[in-house]
């Protein structure tokens, strides 16, 4: 749902922030400093760590390619979670829908995803990050096809919540996968680039929607109703359908490969690495030999020895699950429970506690506030066009937008249901509806860009800590906004301080556990994080029907104690990857 250095390459930054000349001479002046790197660790042959070998292998080609790679992955992401709030108010005669079920369509997705956290965080982090990607997206598009083949709300939640299933472990793996083919002085910059093509996704889907939506499109394929929403969504697909054609061309991760102590494997990737980004042979690489990440074990480790981990040291517990899974690979089972359980004792135990509770509150508030603005963006437009001639019509405060709206709804369930030829169900979608959801976007767009030069001087927990801040009280001050022009610019605010923060705490995340255990921490925060989504969905409409004020409240209290409990977490602004 999560970050651009001013010595990043000229191709990326001066598409950031337009500081072209600047960056081309600190380009250059890190070449330079890279040709004496080389020199000096050609001269010798002793073995190196990881950040040593990343370093050497230089930022240029081969990153900026992956970064354009992950522009199509990060919009399957943002696909998979969104576009059902986009066609709720398209499908709701066609499906039949409940203000219920569109809760139920909003949350389904992360039902799939909360199942196969584990699942997928073990897979990746044992069999390998690159394998993830291809498989996870590649089964993702063949689920997001059958969800626009669905006739019925039953068959398209089936999709959905497989859809979720298989995005779990692309999403997680993404952000891994990027953060450890990039050197320590690029890894935060890059994740705020992660954030930067998340809000691209979110910009593009409502342009797509506009397109696509407002059409009377009605057509019959092989006994099969499609209708324009039904198109939408298959278009969706695009994105993961192009991820699980490219990444195969990509290298595995050489810090996966040597944790698993496959240093040869990981030498090639750096080698490969090296060639694109120096415009030289894989032969000139300088560094012949890697530092071993798994430690020797002189003997068999005995069941006990690791039962007893609560007891070790820190620096032992990492030590015993490399040391586990790469000479157990052939027991699943007990390498994913050996895996695990380092999370839930010392020193892990109550640092994993936090980063999952603070990943609940964010994205319940986060996604609950995001999914549910197309829906009462829709329902403004709606508001406008029917008060507008009408003398009684004083403004579109939102109180009365969540009136209509559920008043509404209602209606079109009975005039669905009833099959009255006199109150028949009529959609009412026009490209006017999604102008606000662009707005939305591209102001989360700018912020983005705006935060990654900001995130150097500050660190994650302080843009963490004000972002949060701002969306609770946005959320608030939605309650009291009494024009459709100060909810649009409350919203945009909230979204976009939400999406930081959720990208940072991702971010965070990933520098705060060692390698044996990265992947698994953000799928199991990630998991966390989406039961929030899913119980902010649910109660969301629920408190629609009760009132006004209640649905916002519930999005700023969570929102203000995530910022109480980012204000804490023990994160430090740059962290070498354990």
């Amino acid at each position: 749902m999560s970050q651009l250095d001013e010595n990043l390459p000229k191709q990326v930054a001066i598409t950031i922030a337009g500081s072209g000349s600047t960056s081309n001479k600190l380009a250059k002046s890190e070449e330079q400093r890279h040709e004496s790197s080389d020199t000096s660790n050609s001269n010798s042959n002793q073995p190196v760590d990881f950040e040593t070998a990343i370093d050497t292998a230089g930022f240029g080609l081969f990153n900026i390619l992956l970064i354009l790679v992950a522009i199509p992955s990060a919009m399957g992401t943002v696909y998979e979670t969104s576009t059902m709030s986009y066609i709720l108010p398209s499908a709701e005669c066609d499906l039949r829908l409940s203000l219920l079920d569109k809760g139920v369509l909003n949350a389904i997705t992360y039902a799939g995803m909360i199942s196969s956290a584990i699942f997928w965080g073990y897979i990746a982090d044992t069999m390998g990050r690159r394998k993830v990607l291809i498989f996870g997206y590649l089964a993702d598009s063949i689920c997001v096809l059958g969800g626009a083949l669905s006739q019925n709300v039953v068959q398209l939640m089936i999709f959905k919540f497989l859809g979720g299933f298989t995005m779990s472990g692309p999403f997680a793996v993404l952000m891994t996968y990027l953060t450890e083919l990039h050197s320590r002085q690029y890894r935060q910059r890059i994740m705020m680039m992660v954030g930067i093509m998340f809000s691209m996704a979110t910009l593009s889907l409502p342009g797509l929607a506009m397109g696509i939506l407002p059409q009377i499109w009605d057509y019959q394929i092989l006994g099969l109703t499609v209708h324009s929403w039904q198109i939408f969504v298959a278009v969706t697909a695009l994105p993961s359908i192009l991820s699980c054609s490219l990444f195969p061309f990509f290298p595995e991760s050489p810090k996966f490969l040597m944790s698993r102590g496959r240093n040869e494997e990981a030498l090639e990737a750096f080698r490969f690495i090296y060639a694109l980004n120096r415009r030289r042979p894989r032969s000139a690489f300088p560094i012949k030999e890697l530092a071993s990440e798994v430690a020797a074990k002189p003997k068999e480790p005995k069941e006990e020895d690791t039962v007893k981990m609560p007891e070790q040291k820190a620096t032992a517990v990492d030590v015993a699950v490399d040391v586990q899974l790469a000479s157990k690979p052939k027991s699943s089972l007990r390498s994913g429970l050996l895996q695990l359980r380092p999370l839930f004792v010392k020193p892990y135990l109550g640092l994993s506690l936090w980063v999952y509770l603070l990943n609940f509150c964010v994205l319940l508030g986060q996604n609950t506030m995001r999914l549910w603005l197309p829906q009462l963006f829709a329902s403004i437009n709606d508001y406008e066009q029917l008060m507008s001639n009408k003398s009684e019509y004083n403004g579109t405060s939102i109180c009365k937008i969540i009136e209509y709206s559920v008043n509404r709804t209602q209606s079109q369930l009975d005039a669905s249901v009833l099959d009255d030829p006199d109150n028949q169900c009529t959609v009412n979608v026009s490209p006017s509806s999604y102008t606000n959801n662009l707005i939305v976007a591209a102001a989360g767009l700018v912020a983005y860009m705006l935060a990654g030069f900001l995130v150097n001087l500050v660190g994650f927990k302080r843009i963490m800590s004000l972002g949060l801040f701002t969306a609770g009280s946005c959320a608030i001050g939605m309650y009291f906004s009494s024009s459709s022009a100060s909810t649009v610019a409350l919203a945009s605010i909230f979204v976009t301080m939400g999406s930081i923060s959720s990208t940072s705490v991702i971010s965070a995340s990933l520098n705060m556990f060692p390698t044996a255990l990265r992947t698994m921490i953000v799928s199991l925060s990630m998991m966390v994080g989406r039961m929030g989504s899913l119980v902010g969905n649910i109660f969301f409409p629920a408190l629609m029907g009760l009132g006004c004020i209640e649905p916002f409240l519930m999005v700023s209290f969570f929102m203000f104690f995530a910022c109480l409990l980012a204000s804490f977490l023990p994160v430090k602004n740059k962290a070498a990857l354990k």
